[in-house]
């Protein structure tokens, strides 16, 4: 039996309306107590900074956080699988390494540990930004140049951008850190988007 047009238009109508929007594409932030809002009071750290402005730009992209505080290279290691499948990024940025110096880690264990972590992100055909730290001399010059240079040898290596310094522009700033001295304040959050927003738009590929 043939289908008369109005009829065939309003189920194509319904058809329409009834199909369910394209799903936006998630940033995975994975990080640790700096990317996880420590000490900031709810929409203040730079994901929720980043998160408004990708949709004030009316971009196709929204933030999943799953930083946690105290996180290490290897805890994010054991853990990026699972977020991967979790939120399916189509960009991650890999903002980890700060705890694995405050606990001296082995550096060629943490380089490890971000490579296992590109590695996976990039398996699943997300793109990766590296974050990378800076520490005080008081660690010593060796051990201080090699944490920085794994970074930067580990972005080179996996072919990712390497932000070389979360908290580029205001490290030396006192007013710029809660009272533990490590923390950045409220007031250094859009420094930080500057800092993630330069190589994080040639992949979102608007201006």
């Amino acid at each position: 039996m043939l289908i008369r047009l109005p009829s065939l238009i309003i189920v194509l109508m319904i058809a329409l309306f009834a199909a369910p929007a394209a799903s936006a594409a998630i940033i995975l932030v994975f990080g640790d107590s700096l990317s996880a809002g420590y000490g900031l009071a709810r929409g203040e750290d730079w994901p929720q900074l980043l998160a408004q402005r990708l949709q004030q730009k009316k971009t196709d992209y929204t933030v999943a956080n799953a930083s946690i505080s105290g996180e290490t290279t290897l805890g994010g290691a054991n853990r990026i699988d699972n977020a991967l499948r979790t939120h399916r990024p189509a960009i991650v940025i890999l903002a980890l390494g700060a705890n694995d110096a405050l606990r001296g880690t082995d550096l060629a264990a943490m380089r490890r540990n971000l490579e296992r972590m590109i590695d996976a992100a990039q398996r699943t055909h997300a793109r990766v930004i590296l974050v990378g730290m800076r520490i005080p001399p008081n660690y010593g010059p060796v051990y201080t140049e090699k944490f920085q240079a794994t970074f930067r040898e580990v972005a080179k290596t996996r072919r990712v951008p390497l932000v070389p310094f979360l908290l580029e522009g205001f490290a030396d700033k006192r007013d710029y850190f809660l009272p533990d001295n490590l923390h950045p304040t409220a007031a250094a959050q859009p420094v930080i988007l500057e800092t993630i927003w330069k190589p994080l738009t040639p992949l979102l590929k608007i201006k």
